[in-house]
């Protein structure tokens, strides 16, 4: 993209060579994770502040290392990583990428690279939401709204994974996705009464905002947490009782190696909706952007 016109301003063209800087990881890419929204994000900035006259979109990667940049450690060429790329650089969407090595992992070993380039943000997002702002602990319940999502599947696996009670919410087309991968009960927003669940849980997990975040609050027993991903969006009115969290994830080495390892070991599968050629990178966003695909849209170079 050279110019902040979103799924328009997608070109299909040579660029030049990414090259591996102080501590970073050169990444032949094999597949790249895409957010349906990512192109509309502020990110035309870099760290330094200077503009940006062109980006390369997809965050989430799983790849080959190639080459290591002065001062990095803990990878050798050859390796299989998976991770995700800092914003304010250029993205993977591409048939290389510079990644800084305190953002990648080994890449879980029994996956694909496609499966593997479907869970960086999503199971970032899903660990953090659960574990470090909602403090889930064994025998606790938790709604996860949008359990059929790329975040919300993933967070029914991993609170499964911990012992909690899981109520999924979405359409009732997710009902056998969200119950298939854990959940114990489900809420079909467009057929069954969300507050049949009011006071049960002690976290909340909201991936989808609006009308179902504002409603929220009433499904939480004194001194629980609600945990939303949707910082622009109106919030709950204030209970004292309980505390609200807004997060944008961040990358994590130790957690992506934890993902890597519960992949192994059977605990999560990884929901990948659509695979495109990197050459149909726009047809891809625009299918994401237009709903109905649950799971990640991955692109291949």
């Amino acid at each position: 993209m050279h110019e902040p016109t979103g799924i328009g301003g997608l070109v299909y063209e040579d660029a030049p060579d990414a090259k591996p800087g102080l501590c970073d990881v050169l990444v032949k890419v094999v597949a790249c994770g895409i957010t349906h929204n990512e192109l509309d994000w502020p990110v035309w900035n870099c760290r330094a502040g200077h503009p940006r006259s062109s980006i390369i979109p997809g965050q989430e990667v799983s790849g080959v290392v190639a080459a290591l940049g002065y001062g990095t450690a803990g990878f050798a060429i050859g390796d299989e990583v998976y991770g995700l790329t800092d914003q304010l650089r250029d993205g993977a969407a591409a048939e290389y990428v510079a990644v800084e090595a305190r953002n990648l992992a080994l890449k879980p070993r029994t996956a694909d690279h496609v499966t593997a380039a479907s869970v960086p943000r999503a199971g970032l997002t899903a660990w953090q939401a659960l574990f470090d702002h909602g403090k889930l602990a064994k025998g606790q319940t938790v709604v996860i709204h949008g359990a059929a999502g790329a975040v919300g599947s993933t967070a029914v696996q991993l609170a499964r994974w911990a012992g909690a009670r899981v109520i999924g919410t979405g359409r009732g087309r997710a009902r056998t996705l969200a119950t298939g991968l854990g959940a114990d009960e489900f809420i079909a927003l467009d057929a069954d009464r969300l507050e049949d669940a009011a006071g049960q849980a002690d976290l909340v997990v909201d991936t989808i905002g609006g009308d179902v975040l504002m409603r929220s609050a009433s499904l939480l027993r004194s001194g629980g947490t609600l945990v939303t991903i949707k910082p622009d969006r109106q919030l709950p009115a204030d209970r004292d009782d309980i505390k609200t969290v807004v997060f944008v994830q961040e990358s994590d080495r130790v957690q992506l190696a934890e993902l890597a390892r519960l992949i192994g070991e059977g605990q999560l599968r990884p929901q990948v909706g659509a695979v495109y050629p990197l050459a149909k990178a726009a047809e891809a966003f625009s299918a994401k952007a237009a709903g109905g695909i649950p799971g990640r849209v991955v692109l291949q170079p």
